[in-house]
């Protein structure tokens, strides 16, 4: 039986991918919320293999949905794949422009 690309990479020290990396946070942090995440902001591999994945949340959902108001949060997975911590950077209404 073949084994899977990520299993192997794992074992030959390459570790997560950007993608799976994505997928873990998507299906792991709207658990540790309560709140589904809409799109995913940024994603950075740090120099010891860690990953930090920055992703958009809906924090209420309201009506007109342009009113929404959404977070910008910040989740770290060590170099297994492992949630080890998230925070929240900002918060903000959906139409709400950038500050830069």
């Amino acid at each position: 039986m073949a084994e899977s690309n990520a299993s192997s990479r794992r074992r030959s020290g390459k570790g997560l991918t950007a993608t799976e990396a994505i997928q873990r946070v998507r299906r792991e942090l709207p658990e540790l919320l309560g709140h589904p995440v809409e799109s995913v902001l940024g994603v950075e591999r740090g120099e010891d293999g860690d990953w930090q994945v920055t992703v958009q949340v809906v924090e209420l959902a309201r009506i007109p949905n342009s009113t929404d108001v959404l977070g910008a949060y910040e989740v770290s997975l060590d170099g297994d794949g492992e949630l080890s911590g998230y925070r929240r950077r900002r918060r903000y209404t959906r139409g709400q422009a950038d500050d830069d």
